[in-house]
């Protein structure tokens, strides 16, 4: 029996726009516009789209990092959105991040047992050689030597980086691990390493992971489930296998246009999208990819399309299946 850890209930977060000398608001940056999705225990949710489509702040959003606009983040059935910050606190040791640069999200100036210390120290977990002999474990644990205790950051590869990066997500034994394009700025020989690896720990721990990319191809190889944002909203979401053999909404089925096949004899049809990704400012009414999409039709241009079940746990927004 499946069991639901986290579920996002409508959740929106709308950034101020200011200008002039006193900083007044003129406008509204929505960059997640009143999506909802749930994740079960055990498994790893997908979530893809194109550069500023707010799958990075929906990350965010769930960790409290950036707080919502309107809407609930539920985990292990507790309304998490609105508590204050010091009880987030015991939350924060269940649900932890992997972030997208390995560069940039370790202090330089910190060793690498220090770093990996400092969740205990922040949570009083642990003495001073419990603590010691536990990174030395992580170390081990994520395929790097526990001598590597006392290096510095500029002393590993951007691959080495990274698994200090999970090792850190690691410490405090999470239920949910949020993963911002933890691959992406790794060279594609390394790339596969980190997955297998993530893959691995996700096994042995029991985790529950929200991978959040742009490669379809990676997020095929990791997830159970894909959803697939676009301009601050879920257009699509369902099984993995359900996604990628029959993409159901046009932007999906544009995106998934755009992967390689490995055959050169297999011929697929390119469905190139016309224009920029409008300004989330001032996003279209009605159906925000319409201004884009190749099938829109009039009732796009008003009606936003709601997400609907089209297939068994396969959901759509968009009025061709209303």
């Amino acid at each position: 029996m499946t069991t639901k850890l986290l579920e996002v209930v409508d959740i929106k977060k709308h950034f101020p726009v200011k200008t002039g000398l006193l900083k007044h608001t003129v406008g509204q940056i929505k960059a997640v516009d009143g999506i909802s999705f749930y994740v079960n225990q055990g498994e790893t949710l997908g979530l893809v789209g194109e550069s500023g489509c707010g799958k990075s702040t929906t990350g965010r959003l769930i960790t409290r990092l950036y707080e919502p606009t309107e809407g609930k983040i539920i985990f292990e059935d507790q309304d998490i959105s609105t508590i204050p910050q010091k009880e987030m606190r015991k939350y924060r040791r269940e649900i932890q991040m992997v972030f997208q640069d390995p560069y940039a999200s370790l202090n330089p100036r910190k060793t690498v047992g220090k770093m990996l210390e400092e969740p205990f120290i922040i949570h009083k977990l642990l003495d001073k050689k419990e603590r010691k002999d536990r990174v030395r474990e992580l170390l081990e644990i994520v395929g790097l030597s526990s001598t590597y205790y006392d290096r510095y950051p500029h002393e590993f590869s951007g691959g080495q980086r990274q698994r200090i990066g999970i090792a850190r997500a690691l410490t405090l034994k999470p239920k949910l691990i949020i993963a911002d394009e933890p691959v992406s700025a790794l060279d594609v020989s390394i790339q596969s390493q980190v997955l297998n690896l993530m893959k691995d720990l996700q096994e042995d721990f029991q985790l529950t992971y929200i991978f959040i990319a742009h490669d379809l191809s990676v997020v095929k190889h990791i997830s159970d489930r894909v959803g697939v944002m676009y301009l601050g909203k879920l257009v699509e979401i369902g099984d993995k296998k359900g996604i990628y053999r029959n993409p159901l909404h046009p932007y999906t089925q544009s995106l998934l246009s755009a992967v390689p096949v490995p055959n050169p004899k297999s011929k697929r049809e390119r469905i190139i999208l016309e224009g920029d990704v409008p300004n989330p400012a001032n996003p279209p009414s009605g159906c925000v990819f319409h201004t884009r999409c190749p099938k829109a039709m009039d009732i796009c241009k008003n009606k936003t399309p709601q997400l609907i079940t089209l297939e068994d746990n396969h959901y759509a927004a968009c009025h061709l299946y209303s």
